[in-house]
């Protein structure tokens, strides 16, 4: 599907930048880190049988929830083009190259997973974001992101206007009442066996009639 660009942000991470993002996030490290994360998200979620990733860059994360899950069924919706290139290597998962704000539900996953990419969200579009993931999960949502009770801008790599953090989680749960917290976390940066980039994480469970 042809892409479209709706924001400044999604321009700065569909070009240049978000290439050389592309190239600097690489390689098996990473993949660990992400597998022990998501070993616990799955801990408290128990067997999960598919999942879509919003913002998959490379693919790291679903290659870590297949590590953890073989027979799982995966997809990735993903705007900057190299990424696309290098996720498209990997076997057995749709792929769409396209905008989140353009990506249109046609199924249910019973995991819908956005990791480190609503801080890069204009903030004036989360809640289309916000849609998409409620929309595309049957069960449960995880939303793994810098938090901050109240919402800032921070300078991100000499650039601004392109990282904000606030409470995304929250703002998900009062947006669908019929949400809860089954679990969530922190990983922090300096973690000697598997870090990430003081990510805090949230697993929200649908209500089940």
């Amino acid at each position: 599907m042809t892409k479209t660009v709706a924001t400044p942000q999604e321009a700065f991470w569909s070009g240049e930048f978000g290439d050389e993002y592309t190239v600097r996030n690489d390689g098996a490290h990473w993949i660990a880190s992400n597998a022990a994360l998501f070993s616990r998200v799955l801990n408290s979620a128990g067997p999960v049988k598919s999942a879509i990733e919003f913002g998959a860059n490379r693919g790291l994360n679903l290659q870590a929830l297949r590590l953890l899950s073989p027979n799982i069924e995966l997809a990735g919706v993903e705007i900057n083009d190299n990424a696309i290139a290098e996720l498209k290597k990997i076997s057995k998962i749709d792929v769409h190259h396209q905008s989140v704000f353009d990506y249109k539900p046609q199924k249910k996953y019973e995991l819908a997973l956005i990791k480190g990419v609503l801080i890069h969200i204009n903030p004036d579009r989360l809640k289309d974001v916000y849609r998409v993931l409620y929309e595309s999960s049957s069960r449960y949502i995880c939303i793994a992101e810098y938090y901050n009770p109240s919402p800032v801008t921070i300078p991100y790599r000499g650039h601004t206007d392109v990282l904000f953090k606030r409470d995304f989680a929250g703002e998900v749960l009062k947006l669908y009442p019929d949400l809860r917290i089954r679990d969530y976390g922190f990983v922090y940066h300096g973690d000697p066996n598997f870090p990430q980039d003081d990510i805090t994480w949230f697993l929200l469970e649908k209500a089940r009639g």
